[in-house]
């Protein structure tokens, strides 16, 4: 299983979940906003009882204090994370054009998931914390035998560093974001103590250093957070609210965003805000993401600027976000989109039909038509969803580049014009009736609502011209002619590897091949979608 998955390396929707049981301290104290938020971050405090399990390291321990202090610590180094020359199939526009005007109005986040950042223990892939323990199915003593593993796919490796590695490794998701065009993260704020309150004080300090202008939304998780006291997350709230790179409105206020806040009252959460401006002197924009928009938007529209909601994850049933959004608009409320790739939960037995890249074109496609104000990528990083845009092992960079090309619309107005020929190919690497060989019982089925099931490779071509394609999928061998402009070609899928290429007036062109093949026998089911460019070296 290491070996395959290394292979070119050597709620109903949205329950968030925390691998290293941080939310055991969740109610423990909270450090004390009182002065202004330092360059870095100071330490959380202690939780009550036994600390949250975590990776152990055999490399450098991260340091959560003084990580900022003085920019990118010695040795600290960031690779990766800017696009080489000709990655995409437009130019795209520089950061000042994307920020200012109208398109600096119309923002992008990414949802950013605290328990998976690029490195657990700062080792090789090889034999890190992801290939030992989640990747594996034995991984953990076994405990997540049963669904076959805890993810299916990972970050794409990054090698080992020196000094403060886990703050260069933020720094580094940072700068490959901003380079996507996105404006800023939205910060799944799981526990206030513990591993990934540290984790999420130090992504704030690291998107300071890198641009002032990358925006960090605070997004309380309600699926996790279990504290009844509003004193309390208003305190979270106003330590991490008070960190430069916290997301504010012009006019000063702090954008508050909880993940299905309706699981407190409308009540609950003005005496938040009470809160946060009487004893921080805070003021707040309150944009909660309802699960159930429907039918809770009435109770929260006289305390919000906004709303926002998590989405469907296939490409079918799209059209409630058109009614949602006018619905918000027609209340005077800003309206923030989900947009998404896939959803596939082993741990959880669920999955969507994504139809290849059909849900991130039609999700990317209505919040450019219906209206949207911001859009939230659901999400950057969460693997145990299988929903991440961020640079995997299994799909590269092709989804968050393919990302760029609709988010330029989104911001400027006008399609980028396409300028060199970039070809995307996407399958599964296995059938969607497969029965694994393995010890896993628990199975994923499809979500109520979700398109069927199906098998397909799809040709995803950004022709600067007319062109043939030529195609093969396995043995089968075929062809077919492509306009200028974006066109997609579904074939079916084969056992063996799948390829693509442009040729035009007979000299052959852009190409693309998946490094991953489609194999009959499987030891255990993943039904993520992989995907890979022309646009980058496989």
């Amino acid at each position: 299983m290491t070996g395959f998955l290394l292979v070119g390396v050597c709620a109903a929707t949205g329950i968030a979940w925390d691998p290293f049981g941080a939310a055991a301290g969740q109610a423990g104290p909270v450090p004390r906003a009182g002065a202004p938020w330092p360059t870095a971050p100071t330490a959380a405090a202690e939780t009550a009882g036994p600390a949250p399990a975590a990776p152990q390291s055999t490399g450098v321990e991260p340091q959560t204090e003084g990580a900022a202090a003085e920019g990118t610590p010695e040795g600290a180094a960031e690779t990766g994370a800017e696009r080489p020359a000709g990655a995409l199939p437009f130019d795209m526009p520089q950061p000042a054009a994307l920020r200012s005007g109208a398109a600096g109005r119309k923002l992008v986040f990414a949802h950013y998931f605290t328990p998976y950042p690029l490195s657990l223990d700062n080792v090789s892939a090889d034999g890190d914390y992801y290939t030992r323990n989640y990747l594996d199915p034995d991984g953990e003593s076994g405990k997540h035998e049963r669904y076959g593993g805890l993810l299916r796919d990972r970050p794409l490796p990054t090698p080992p560093k020196g000094g403060d590695w886990e703050y260069a490794n933020l720094r580094q998701e940072v700068r490959t974001a901003r380079a996507a065009g996105i404006d800023g993260f939205t910060l799944d704020v799981l526990s206030l103590s513990g591993k990934n309150w540290d984790r999420s004080n130090l992504l704030m300090a690291a998107a300071r250093s890198v641009d002032p202008s990358f925006k960090i939304m605070l997004m309380p998780d309600m699926t996790s957070l279990k504290t009844d006291d509003p004193a309390v997350l208003a305190d979270a709230i106003a330590t991490l609210g008070g960190a430069p790179a916290a997301h504010r409105l012009p006019d000063g206020r702090l954008v508050v965003s909880p993940f299905k806040a309706e699981a407190k009252s409308a009540a609950w959460w003005t005496r938040v805000m009470d809160v946060l401006k009487s004893r921080h002197g805070i003021r707040t924009a309150f944009v909660p993401l309802l699960l159930d928009f429907g039918a809770h938007n009435g109770e929260f529209a006289p305390i919000s600027h906004g709303f926002s909601e998590w989405g469907s994850r296939s490409y079918v049933g799209q059209e409630g976000n058109t009614r949602d959004v006018q619905r918000a608009h027609g209340m005077g409320k800003i309206w923030m989109q989900p947009v998404s790739v896939q959803d596939a939960r082993p741990n959880q037995g669920i999955y969507d039909e994504a139809g290849n890249t059909a849900t991130l074109r039609s999700t990317w496609t209505h919040a450019i038509e219906d209206g949207a104000d911001w859009v939230q990528l659901t999400t950057w990083n969460d693997y145990s969803e299988g929903s991440h845009f961020a640079p995997s092992l299994h799909n590269g960079y092709a989804y968050l580049d393919l990302t760029s090309y609709y988010l330029t619309k989104f911001k400027t107005g006008s399609w980028p014009k396409i300028v060199r020929d970039t070809l995307y190919l996407s399958a599964r690497t296995q059938f969607a009736n497969a029965d694994p060989t393995g010890d896993q019982s628990l199975m994923m089925a499809l979500r109520k609502g979700s398109a069927a099931a199906r098998d397909t490779v799809e040709v995803l071509s950004f022709l600067a011209e007319p062109a043939t394609v030529r195609t093969a999928t396995g043995s089968a061998k075929s062809s077919h002619q492509a306009p200028a402009g974006v066109h997609c070609e579904l074939l079916p899928l084969k056992t063996g590897t799948a390829t693509a290429a442009v040729v035009r007036d007979g000299k052959a062109g852009a190409d693309v091949k998946l490094p991953f093949p489609v194999d009959p026998k499987v030891e255990v089911q993943d039904l993520q979608y992989y995907a890979a460019t022309s646009g980058r070296a496989q």
